[in-house]
């Protein structure tokens, strides 16, 4: 969005929330939804009607997401995450954050430093 996007694919991050299709399995211990993306195999087979007849080639993914929990919930976090992005930056809103947000290149060396080390927190990411 900082680069002029006006919208963001999220079919893969929504894939595990509640009101996405499909039943919850636990593999693992771990809680999980089923993923089809609108390009794969699976759904080209299926007949999709997508992309019509032409498109024979798959080019989505199938697989298991951790499951999420509530739509509302993940939503809430993205917009959390945005909202703080745009402080940093000093923008009330999206147009203001086009203007202001700087991109800095680090190397991969740079990026691990960046983490916090040695500490174990129990918790799973969500993205």
């Amino acid at each position: 969005l900082a680069v002029g996007a006006d919208a963001v694919m999220l079919g893969y991050l929504l894939a595990g929330t509640d009101e996405a299709p499909g039943d919850v399995i636990v593999i693992g211990g771990k809680r999980y939804k089923k993923y089809r993306g609108m390009g794969s195999r699976g759904a080209l087979a299926s007949g999709s009607v997508r992309y019509g007849d032409f498109k024979k080639v798959p080019e989505g993914i199938e697989g298991f997401v951790e499951y999420r929990g509530p739509l509302r919930e993940v939503v809430d976090f993205l917009i959390g995450g945005l909202k703080q992005g745009m402080g940093y930056v000093g923008a009330r809103n999206l147009a203001e954050l086009r203007e202001k947000a700087e991109f800095l290149c680090i190397t991969s060396q740079g990026l691990q430093e960046s983490r916090p080390r040695g500490l174990v927190t129990g918790e799973s990411e969500w993205i």
